[in-house]
C-alpha cells in the first residue's frame, strides 16, 4: 500500500449519521448557548449554524466572539448516552486493524469523546494515537494550519503518503488541496471534493491500494 499515515475523522465517519448523534449532540450545543451563555432561542440556531460556517466548529466561533471555558463547553456537549445511538462493530475493526499503516484519529472533538466512542464502537486499540481539538488548537478542520500541524504531530511524513477519511467535504476537499489523498465517507461520490467517495467499509483496502 502506498499510503503509510492514515487519518480518520471521529463523528459521522467511523459512525453512520443515521445513528442520530450528532442530533443529540447539536441539541446539548443548543443547550449550552442557552443555559450557558444566556442567548436566546431564536439567536442559537443562527449563530450555531454561521460559526460552524465561519470558523470551522461552534466552538471557535464563540471563542472568537466571546469568552469561553473550553473544557467545560466540551464536557457539556458530549454529555450524551452513546450507547443509544452507537453499538459495536467488528467489520469496522477487522477492515481497520488490517490496514498496514499508522492509524491517527483526526478530529475537531476533544480526546475524552474520542475514547468514550471507540470504547462504544469496539475500536479501542487500533490507532497509534489522537489528534484532538488541543492538538491545533487555536485552529481547527478545514483550517490549513490544523492539518500543517497534524502533520508535525506525526512525524511530518511526505504528503504524498498520507490519506485521510472524513465525512463533510469541506475537509476533505481543503486536505486534498494540501497534498493528501482523500476519501469521502458516507457519499456515493467524491465529485472535485475528494480523490475517492466510500459506502462500504469492505471498499477501504481497495481504494486505498488502487
Amino acid at each position: 500500500m502506498r499510503f503509510n499515515t492514515i487519518f480518520f475523522d471521529l463523528d459521522e465517519t467511523l459512525y453512520p449519521s443515521s445513528s442520530g448523534l450528532w442530533s443529540a449532540i447539536r441539541e446539548r450545543i443548543n443547550a449550552y448557548m442557552r443555559e450557558r451563555m444566556g442567548f436566546k432561542p431564536e439567536q442559537i440556531e443562527v449563530l450555531r449554524e454561521q460559526y460552524f460556517r465561519e470558523y470551522g466548529t461552534t466552538l471557535r466561533g464563540l471563542q472568537a466572539n466571546y469568552t469561553v471555558d473550553m473544557e467545560d463547553y466540551l464536557a457539556f456537549v458530549h454529555d450524551v448516552p452513546l450507547e443509544v445511538h452507537l453499538h459495536p462493530d467488528p467489520e469496522l475493526r477487522w477492515v481497520i486493524e488490517g490496514l498496514p499503516a499508522r492509524k491517527f484519529i483526526f478530529t475537531n472533538s476533544d480526546s475524552v469523546h474520542t475514547n468514550r466512542v471507540l470504547e462504544v464502537l469496539g475500536l479501542q486499540g487500533l490507532f497509534d494515537g489522537i489528534l484532538d481539538v488541543h492538538t491545533f488548537a487555536p485552529y481547527c478542520k478545514p483550517m490549513p494550519e490544523s492539518f500543517e500541524l497534524a502533520l508535525h504531530a506525526v512525524g511530518s511524513p511526505d504528503r504524498c503518503t498520507c490519506a485521510l477519511l472524513d465525512d463533510q467535504n469541506r475537509i476533505t476537499r481543503a486536505a486534498r488541496n494540501l497534498g493528501l489523498y482523500t476519501i469521502l465517507v458516507g457519499k456515493d461520490s467524491a465529485g472535485e471534493d475528494a480523490d475517492a467517495a466510500l459506502l462500504k467499509w469492505t471498499d477501504l483496502p481497495g481504494l486505498l491500494e488502487g
